[in-house]
C-alpha cells in the first residue's frame, strides 16, 4: 500500500503576539505533524517560537472541541457536554430574554483581540448584537490606552510607526522600555535591530529590567523607578533647552505651544526647574546620566526614541507618551528617515496605512452606544459606556452604583477576563451577579470557568481569513490547514446560526469567502485568486515608510490631524477640560502606589508586570513545549531578596491589600532593587483559601484607570516574604 503523500499548506500566523509571520503547515492525512517558517523571498516573514509549536496548541488534550454547559457553581470549572441545537437554542433565548426584559443595554459584550485577522473576529458577534438591538460596549485597550490617548492629542491619529527595515538608517535608537525579543512587536523587528547595530548605531535601553533586547543589543542599560518616565523625558528636555541643542526650526515649522511647555520645563511656570538634579530623586537615575542621555539625543541624527507602551500603563501613563512625542519633536526627528516620532511606535498591532480596514474595528451603528468626544477626540476607542477597568464595580452595582444601566448578561469572546484586567479576585466577585454569561473559548481558561455555556471555536488553522502585515507591509493569507477538531465552529458560523435563532436577516448568505473577497475589494490586492494562491502580497515601497514624512515635506498639502494642523505640544482641547490630571502641556505626575506613597511602608516594592517570549498574553500559558522554556517567577534583586533571607528558586509570597500569589523567585541583577516583576499572563489558579498558586500578576493591580483611560498595571506596591 502506497504511503499517504504529505502537503504543505503556507499560511500566516494570526496569534496577536506582536507580528504576523508565515507559517509552513506540513499536513498527512489531515493531520498535522510538523510546523515550519518561511524560507523563500527576502525578507522572511520567520515565524517565533509561538508559532513554531501551535501544533501542541491545536492538538492539546485539554482543548475544548465540544460545546459545554455549566453543573456546577461558578468559577468551579464543572461542565458537562451538550449539543450545537441547545446551545443556539439557549444562547439565543437567553439574549432575546434579557434584551426585552431589562433593554439591549444589560447586555455587556466583553471582548479583546485574541486572534488578530480581518474577518473572524469579535465583530462579527457585535454585528449580530447590533442588529438585535445593541449591546454595552466598554472601552479602552489595554495594552495602550495610554500611547493611543496620547498620540490622538498630539498628533491627531495613533499611526505613528516607520517601517521596521527603517532602523538601519538611524545613528541613535533609545529603546524606552521597548523589549521585541520577547514581544516581537513586529515581524522581523529584532533582525533589522542587529542590522541597525551593524550599521553603528547605538543602541540604549532605558528600563526596570535589563531585558532580552537590552542583552541583546544595547551597549547602555539606564534602570528607571516604574511610574517616573515623564520626569526623566522632561528633564532631558530641560537639558536641550538650557543648552540651546534642540530644532527651533522644527518647532516654529510643526508644532504649536512649545513655549508654554518651556516654562513649564524651566520653572517659570511653577517655580519648580525640571533640572536632571530634579528628577534623580524621583527616578533613581543619576542626574549626569539623564544629561548625557539628553546632549547625545539631541545631537545625533537621525535617532529614533523607540517609546514602549509599559510605561503608558501606569497612573498618568499618557504623560510619559506625550513627554516622548515632544522630545522626538525638539530633536527634528518626526518625519525623517531613521528618526521616530516617540509615539506608538511599538506597534503591537498594524501600524501601516493599509487600504484594507483593520479587522478589529467594531463600526456596525450600535442603537445603544454611541462614539463620545472625550475631551474633543473622537475616538473608536473612548465610549459613552464603562471603562473595562470599572467593569466590576458596573457588573456589581450598575444603577444602584451610578451607572447608568444595569448589567444582566455577558457575551465574551477573545478575552481571558479573569485573568488579565486589574483585581482578579473583585473580577471573580463580580462575574457571579449575572444571570448568564456566554464565552467563547479553546481552553478551560480561569474565566471559561465561569461561563454558564461554552462555544468551543476553531483555530486560525482551522479557518480562512486575511492578516495585515507588522513590521513589514503585506497581506498574509491565513490559509485553512485542517478541518476543525471535534465540533468546534467559527465566530462566523457562530453568528450565523444566532442570527436565523433570533429573526435577524443579515447573515443568512454571509460565507467567508464572500467576506474575504469583499475586504479585498479597493484594498492594494488587485487579484483575490492569485493573493490565494500565492498566500502573501507584499506591498513593495522604494525606501522605508515613515510615519509624518508628507506632513513634513509638504505641512500646507498635508497638515496634521488636529485641530491646528500642527504637532499639538499645547493641546487647547485638553485645557478646555479644566482638569488638572490632564494638563494642556505634558507634566510629570506622581502616580498612586509610588514609592513615596504612605502605603510604601506596608508594601515597599514596586510591582511590574511584563511579557514572557513564551505567551502571547494568556495564550499558550498551557502548551508543554513553550512552559518548559522558562518558569513563572518573580523577578527580585539580591539586595531585596538578602534583606528577606529570599534565595533563588525558593518559594515566596507576594501579596497586598487585594490579593496573595505564592510563586518561585528568581534572584537576578536584571531587575533594579527596589522593584520586582511577575510576568503577565500567567493562569488563574485559587487554593481553597484563594491564594493563587498560578502566578497571575493581577491578583495584585489595582482597578482604577488613569484619566486618559490607561491600564495601571504598572501601578502596583507589594511585600515579598520567605515561605
Amino acid at each position: 500500500m502506497l504511503e499517504s503523500p504529505e502537503k504543505i499548506i503556507m499560511t500566516t500566523c494570526a496569534s496577536h503576539c506582536g507580528g504576523t509571520c508565515v507559517l509552513k503547515v506540513h499536513i498527512k492525512e489531515g493531520i498535522i505533524i510538523r510546523i515550519e517558517t518561511d524560507d523563500g523571498e527576502e525578507p522572511q516573514l520567520r515565524a517565533c517560537l509561538k508559532g513554531r509549536a501551535y501544533r501542541q496548541r491545536v492538538y492539546a488534550p485539554d482543548r475544548l472541541i465540544y460545546p459545554m454547559k455549566r453543573v456546577g457553581n461558578r468559577g468551579e470549572g464543572e461542565f458537562k457536554r451538550i449539543t450545537w441545537e441547545e446551545v443556539f437554542d439557549t444562547v439565543a433565548r437567553e439574549l432575546i430574554r434579557v434584551r426585552d426584559t431589562y433593554g439591549p443595554e444589560s447586555i455587556l459584550f466583553l471582548f479583546h483581540p485574541g486572534d488578530m485577522p480581518q474577518i473572524h473576529t469579535p465583530k462579527q458577534i457585535h454585528k449580530l448584537l447590533c442588529r438585535a438591538g445593541g449591546c454595552t460596549v466598554p472601552w479602552g485597550v489595554a495594552s495602550y490606552q495610554g500611547g493611543v490617548y496620547a498620540s490622538l492629542v498630539t498628533y491627531g491619529t495613533w499611526r505613528t510607526s516607520h517601517s521596521r527595515d527603517d532602523l538601519p538608517n538611524s545613528r541613535l535608537i533609545i529603546m524606552w522600555a521597548w523589549n521585541p525579543a520577547s514581544t516581537v512587536t513586529g515581524t522581523n523587528t529584532c533582525w533589522y535591530l542587529a542590522q541597525a547595530k551593524e550599521a553603528g548605531a547605538k543602541i540604549i535601553a532605558v528600563d526596570p529590567q535589563y531585558t532580552n533586547t537590552a542583552a541583546t543589543f544595547a551597549s547602555q542599560w539606564i534602570p528607571i523607578l516604574p511610574g517616573t518616565d515623564a520626569a526623566m523625558l522632561i528633564a532631558m528636555a530641560y537639558v536641550m533647552i538650557k543648552e540651546g541643542i534642540y530644532d527651533q526650526n522644527f518647532l516654529d515649522t510643526f508644532t504649536i505651544g512649545f513655549d508654554r511647555y518651556k516654562d513649564y520645563v524651566l520653572g517659570i511656570e511653577d517655580g519648580i526647574p525640571k533640572t536632571p538634579a530634579w528628577a534623580e530623586p524621583i527616578t533613581g537615575v543619576p542626574a549626569s546620566t539623564i544629561e548625557a542621555l539628553a546632549m547625545e539625543y539631541a545631537t545625533t541624527k537621525p535617532a529614533a526614541l523607540m517609546a514602549g507602551p509599559s510605561p503608558g500603563r501606569t497612573a498618568y501613563g499618557e504623560q510619559y507618551h506625550r513627554a516622548a512625542m515632544v522630545l522626538a519633536a525638539m530633536t527634528g526627528n518626526v518625519g525623517i528617515h531613521g528618526g521616530g516620532g516617540g509615539g506608538r511606535t511599538w506597534e503591537s498591532s498594524t501600524w501601516y496605512p493599509y487600504r484594507m480596514k483593520f479587522g478589529l474595528v467594531l463600526d456596525d451603528p450600535n442603537p445603544v452606544e454611541q462614539v463620545a468626544v472625550k475631551g474633543g477626540i473622537p475616538s473608536i476607542y473612548v465610549r459613552t459606556a464603562v471603562h473595562y477597568v470599572d467593569l466590576p464595580e458596573f457588573i456589581l452595582k450598575g444603577k444602584t452604583g451610578g451607572f447608568p444601566r444595569d448589567c444582566k448578561l455577558i457575551y465574551l469572546v477573545n478575552c481571558n477576563y479573569v485573568n488579565q484586567f486589574p483585581n482578579t479576585n473583585k473580577i471573580t466577585k463580580a462575574l457571579q451577579k449575572p444571570e448568564f454569561i456566554v464565552v467563547h473559548e479553546q481552553f478551560m481558561t480561569p474565566t471559561a470557568k465561569f461561563a454558564d455555556i461554552i462555544l468551543p471555536i476553531t483555530t486560525f488553522l482551522e479557518r480562512n481569513d486575511i492578516d495585515l502585515g507588522v513590521g513589514t507591509p503585506f497581506y498574509g493569507f491565513v490559509r485553512k490547514a485542517i478541518e476543525p477538531v471535534g465540533e468546534c465552529k467559527s465566530p462566523l458560523e457562530i453568528a450565523r446560526e444566532l442570527a436565523s435563532r433570533m429573526g435577524i436577516a443579515d447573515f443568512e448568505d454571509v460565507t467567508e469567502e464572500k467576506l474575504l473577497r469583499e475586504e479585498v475589494k479597493g484594498s492594494e490586492i488587485l487579484d483575490y485568486d492569485e493573493f490565494q494562491k500565492k498566500g502573501i502580497y507584499r506591498i513593495k515601497l522604494e525606501k522605508p515608510y515613515v510615519a509624518f514624512k508628507k506632513e513634513i515635506e509638504d505641512p500646507t498639502t498635508h497638515p496634521f490631524s488636529t485641530p491646528s494642523g500642527k504637532i499639538e505640544i499645547y493641546s487647547q482641547q485638553w485645557a478646555e477640560l479644566s482638569d488638572e490630571k490632564l494638563p494642556p502641556i505634558p507634566k510629570y505626575i506622581e502616580t498612586w502606589e509610588s514609592r513615596n506613597d504612605p502605603l510604601a511602608k506596608k508594601y515597599p516594592l514596586q510591582l511590574l508586570s511584563f511579557h514572557l517570549n513564551r505567551r502571547t498574553h494568556t495564550q499558550f500559558d498551557n502548551i508543554p513545549w513553550l512552559r518548559e522554556l522558562e518558569p513563572q517567577a518573580i523577578m527580585i534583586n539580591s539586595v531585596d531578596a538578602e534583606v528577606r533571607g529570599i534565595n533563588d528558586g525558593e518559594m515566596v509570597k507576594v501579596f497586598n491589600d487585594r490579593g496573595v500569589v505564592i510563586i518561585p523567585a528568581k534572584v537576578t541583577e536584571r531587575i533594579m532593587p527596589g522593584v520586582v516583576s511577575i510576568p503577565q499572563g500567567a493562569w488563574y489558579n485559587p487554593d481553597e483559601n484563594g491564594v493563587d498558586r498560578g502566578g497571575c500578576a493581577n491578583v495584585l493591580t489595582k482597578d482604577q484607570k488613569s484619566p486618559g483611560g490607561a491600564f495601571p498595571y504598572n501601578t502596583c506596591l507589594v511585600q515579598v516574604i520567605k515561605i
